[in-house]
């Protein structure tokens, strides 16, 4: 396939759906989980997820970072060269994951589940070589990401429902249901690519991709600085309180889905870069995640009863509404990073000069989160450390609210440094239609109020065909977008 036979708005389609369905079958994961665990355990699976197991798998985009635009421009072996490189670095990883696993659990809290921490390891190799092969799938065949992402949460749930619902191993079964997803997606991703294993490995590519990941592991370090935010939550809040934030991201982080509409659009730019590309995306992104985080900020309590019915989690609201808020920052700053990527040019000959990097506008967009650590750290410190006290919900409080208005101030520089480079045209008109609709979908949500989960999927259903309703009665685009969607389906 060639570059410009990327469909991008096609590619997005494909994988948004994919993710809307594993909503569901998340929400299925997350309910089985939650009621088969104490918080504590599910605290501890989401401290694994989310703060020690990214430190180990570190090393797994800086790389794959320059194999896609490689791939993206039709450079012979970079699939390859990239699935050698990212396995060999992936041993290393593991061998000091082994090493450093007596470190980081001699706290009491952590130390009982060294079992479950040691099961999951295989999900530190299997991060690299999925990373290797998403990253020449988005650049060829995007919409294969989407169907691996299904596999991969379909065999999560069937797995969790017999571990861990039937065989009650707990958290150990969890842990494993993550591993043998992760495996399913990789051997599906294995057979895609295999035609391109057929290559040869190019050790010039993997020179200049070192030489270019001194960029990339900046960035990655960057983000890896700014989630000592999470290991403050932990330390301060306990699993309980991270719990509580670990599971109001599980029902935030849907809105971000919406991202995926534009998953194509970085190749889809590196081989032609038309900036109408851009508006297009936005518009698609804005029509899905406008409305979702309007959703839940009229009902979250409702989401977090879906999640466990006894109304536990209803106390961590506030989190989520904050979470949710943050999500569409989240969004709108992912497209416009999407952009940037796409339209640099600097290492279109496949040479990654250093020099010149260190110049443009990637190195910028690299150092953003660094930004984003000088704001949060210093300040949750001190909030946690003066302000919270001892009530958990308000320390996780404290970490998304700050961590929110960090990411704002870092999309504001992102935008600004777009603004001044590149004329984008927003689409205001669109997006004034998507909140006037968002707005109505809002209204009905609030009076309905849903308490069970039945309750919850039917008024979410509702909200969506009246959201749609008013969007087809308001906007052309939308009639179009309904029909090509109807056409799609029929083929």
């Amino acid at each position: 396939m060639q570059e410009s036979e990327i469909r991008t708005h096609y590619s997005g389609a494909i994988i948004f759906i994919a993710k809307l369905i594993t909503v569901a079958t998340g929400i299925i994961f997350t309910v089985i989980v939650l009621n088969s665990l104490s918080e504590s355990d599910y605290g501890a699976m989401g401290a694994f997820l989310n703060i020690i197991i990214p430190y180990f798998t570190i090393l797994s985009g800086p790389i794959t970072f320059w194999t896609m635009r490689f791939a993206a421009r039709n450079k012979e072996g970079a699939t390859k060269t990239s699935i050698v490189g990212n396995l060999g670095v992936s041993v290393i990883a593991t061998l000091v994951y082994f090493a450093a696993l007596p470190i980081f659990t001699t706290s009491q809290q952590l130390a009982k589940y060294l079992l479950v921490y040691l099961v999951a390891a295989a999900q530190i190799v299997e991060t690299y070589l999925i990373g290797a092969f998403e990253a020449d799938l988005q650049a060829r065949r995007p919409h294969f990401v989407g169907y691996g992402l299904l596999i991969g949460e379909i065999m999560k749930v069937l797995f969790v429902y017999f571990l861990v619902a039937k065989l009650q191993w707990g958290l150990l079964g969890a842990m494993a249901s993550l591993t043998v997803a992760f495996a399913t997606k990789m051997a599906f991703y294995f057979k895609l690519v295999l035609e391109e294993l057929k290559q040869k490995i190019v050790f010039a590519y993997m020179k200049e991709w070192l030489k270019g990941s001194v960029f990339t592991l900046y960035n990655v370090v960057g983000n890896q600085i700014a989630v000592i935010v999470f290991v403050m939550l932990v330390y301060y809040g306990g699993t309980t309180g991270y719990g509580y934030y670990y599971a109001s991201s599980q029902i935030a982080s849907i809105i971000a889905y919406s991202t995926f509409l534009a998953f194509a659009l970085t190749p889809k730019l590196l081989a032609d870069p038309n900036i109408d590309e851009v508006t297009a995306s936005l518009k698609y992104v804005l029509m899905f995640a406008i409305p979702m985080t309007a959703g839940v900020l009229t009902i979250p309590n409702s989401y977090l009863l879906f999640l466990k019915e006894n109304g536990e989690l209803t106390i961590a609201t506030p989190i989520l509404i904050i979470l949710a808020i943050d999500a569409l920052v989240s969004t709108i700053s992912t497209i416009w990073t999407y952009v940037l990527y796409g339209i640099e040019k600097v290492d279109e000959k496949a040479e990654i000069p250093f020099k010149q990097v260190a110049r443009s506008r990637l190195f910028i967009a690299f150092s953003l989160p660094y930004i984003h650590s000088a704001i949060t750290l210093p300040i949750t410190f001190y909030a946690l450390t003066n302000l919270a006290g001892s009530n958990l919900v308000l320390i996780a409080m404290y970490v998304t609210g700050i961590n929110l208005a960090a990411r704002s101030i870092s999309f504001l520089i992102l935008y600004t440094l777009m603004r001044e480079d590149i004329k984008i045209r927003i689409p205001w008109k669109n997006i004034g239609k998507y909140v006037v609709a968002s707005a109505i979908m809002a209204l009905v949500l609030f009076l309905a109020h849903p308490v069970s989960r039945l309750s919850t999927i039917l008024f979410t259903g509702i909200g969506a065909i009246i959201y749609v309703t008013v969007l087809i009665i308001a906007d052309e685009e939308t009639r179009k977008l309904a029909h090509a969607v109807m056409k799609a389906i029929g083929r």
